[in-house]
């Protein structure tokens, strides 16, 4: 299966277009089509924080409805989803953002964007495995003995990370460096963790290149392993982007 998984869009919708359009995808159709039928797929948290989230979103779930794009959700489609469905959670860490463009929604458009994605989150798995296990799609990353399994452990990893339970000085949440203890054959291809460039550890790589905070977006080509990025057109916000190494 050839693949073009692209990193954390969180509503740069002009970048998401411009990197497609960089991969050589057409939107004749208002949607980005390859002519040697590759497929897209996305790492999650495709709204939140940027200028475009329904645009994204909108778009995304065309994709998935009508050219079999893979969806691996994030921790903002998982609190997004929570919203739709009517659930008591807080507008922020960039929810607001995308609260407010559904808000000036005509309510016809906005009832037929929120079943669409509620039916794209419901019919996607939490990660996504292809290609007999060689390569796994995982929104934060996945551990190896986790590969196969839904539980809520594997639930918390696949969408926060390996966390520890505490709290950096802005109130993110410390993560461990699960990658650097990876070990299995699956290649992994994750993001959630904002990177200043495609970080390849063990037999990973995250491709949140930070494009909400300023940094690139990317994507990552299946079964070539390389990286094509576009500039990100958001300011610069450098304490956003973690160091790991």
């Amino acid at each position: 299966m050839k693949l073009d998984i692209i990193g954390d869009i969180h509503g740069c919708f002009d970048e998401f277009r411009a990197l497609t359009e960089k991969l050589e995808y057409s939107w004749g159709t208002g949607i980005p089509i390859h002519p040697d039928g590759r497929t897209l797929a996305f790492v999650g948290d495709l709204t939140d924080r940027g200028p475009d989230s329904v645009r994204v979103m909108d778009v995304v779930c065309r994709l998935f409805e009508e050219q079999n794009a893979l969806y691996s959700p994030g921790n903002h489609c998982n609190k997004l989803y929570r919203y739709f469905l009517g659930n008591n959670v807080q507008e922020t860490n960039g929810l607001e953002t995308t609260v407010a463009e559904l808000d000036s929604m005509p309510a016809d458009e906005y009832r037929s964007l929120r079943k669409r994605f509620l039916s794209m989150y419901e019919q996607s798995p939490l990660y996504q495995v292809v290609d007999g296990r060689a390569l796994v799609i995982a929104h934060a990353g996945i551990r190896a003995d986790y590969i196969g399994r839904n539980d809520s452990r594997v639930k918390t990893f696949v969408l926060y990370g390996d966390i520890t339970g505490e709290k950096h000085p802005d109130g993110s949440p410390v993560r461990r460096d699960w990658a650097k203890n990876y070990n299995g054959d699956s290649y992994v291809v994750y993001g959630h963790t904002p990177v200043t460039g495609p970080r390849k550890v063990n037999n990973t790589i995250n491709i949140d290149t930070g494009c909400v905070f300023g940094g690139q977006l990317t994507a990552f080509r299946w079964p070539e392993r390389e990286t094509v990025a576009v500039e990100s057109n958001q300011p610069f916000v450098a304490e956003k982007f973690r160091s790991l190494d």
